[in-house]
């Protein structure tokens, strides 16, 4: 049997911890060999300490002293978009592989069901946001069988399940958001919207997702919408379609303006998300973490089972 790829996480937070447990609960080929956080304290550190995993309170420079930093080969960064870029340019320097959680947006954008493929050797490679990974799906599968001119997507999380570093990067979900739907889902022009949700009991995530597109086959959107939408629910199982995908013809009648674009007549085509957590360490209604580690994690088995079939 084959070792697995040993894969150290930086963060001890909520996104960190979450990952931390569903790596060691359905981790094919990867394993935790180190977890690193800034407050000796957090329960993040007590956990892994407890599960056998080396830990460190002092950062990234803490992680590079620690004896298993020589076998770690992937580093999960967990942490926020401004830490990051320290984070980066010490783990290049080591030359370990980086999957970013967080809107920093060094290297190139990944969507696993998008464009996995085309990264498969990239050093560091961003994971978008919540949002994005939920969304950026959908408005690819638009545009593989109509051009997508406009896409918006409105995500809605529970404030409970919006920690410190997401709210510190509102502004960053945005843009890189944002910029996915346009880089990785093909829309010409992107747009993303953030809701935290501070209802009672807390609700799980919902995603809104509005494409405007050249016209196509009504019944070939659909079915490319949930063949997308299967896809992706086999690495987020709670991943589904609130409702029916629809779509109509738009600006036919009464003319319909898209900023940057002028004028606009096709079709419409709005699908409705839910994402439920898997449990792992968070809540079920916090799936817009768990969409989060678990994309993360497809990218690492898939780094790792090419370099044991290479």
């Amino acid at each position: 049997m084959m070792s697995k790829t040993k894969v150290a996480i930086i963060g001890s937070g909520n996104i960190g911890t979450d990952l931390m447990r569903k790596i060691q609960r359905i981790g094919r080929n990867v394993e935790v060999a180190a977890m690193v956080g800034i407050d000796a304290s957090s329960e993040g550190l007590r956990m892994a300490r407890e599960s056998g995993v080396a830990i460190t309170a002092e950062g990234v420079e803490g992680l590079v002293k620690l004896p298993e930093f020589k076998d770690i080969e992937i580093v999960f960064d967990a942490t926020s978009a401004g830490a990051h870029k320290h984070h980066d340019a010490v783990l290049r320097a080591h030359g370990k592989r980086i999957l970013d959680l967080t809107p920093a947006a060094i290297g190139p954008f990944c969507i696993p069901v998008v464009n996995a493929a085309q990264h498969q050797d990239e050093i560091n490679l961003n994971m978008v946001t919540c949002g994005g990974q939920a969304t950026v799906p959908i408005v690819a599968a638009v545009n593989r069988v109509a051009r997508v001119r406009y896409g918006e997507i409105v995500a809605s999380i529970s404030s409970k399940s919006a920690g410190p570093g997401t709210r510190a990067n509102i502004d960053e979900f945005t843009q890189t958001t944002s910029r996915a739907i346009e880089e990785v889902g093909g829309a010409q022009r992107g747009k993303a919207i953030i809701i935290l949700n501070p209802a009672e009991p807390p609700l799980l995530m919902r995603d809104t997702v509005y494409c405007l597109s050249d016209e196509a086959d009504p019944d070939a959107i659909r079915k490319s919408v949930e063949e997308m939408v299967a896809a992706v629910a086999k690495y987020v199982p709670g991943y589904r379609l609130k409702q029916e995908v629809l779509v109509e013809h738009v600006g036919s009648n009464i003319p319909l303006h898209i900023p940057g674009y002028g004028e606009f007549t096709g079709l419409k085509t709005s699908v409705f998300l839910e994402v439920e957590g898997a449990g792992d360490f968070l809540p079920k209604y916090a799936g817009n973490l768990d969409i989060m580690t678990s994309a993360a994690l497809s990218i690492a088995e898939q780094w790792a089972e090419k370099k044991v079939t290479a």
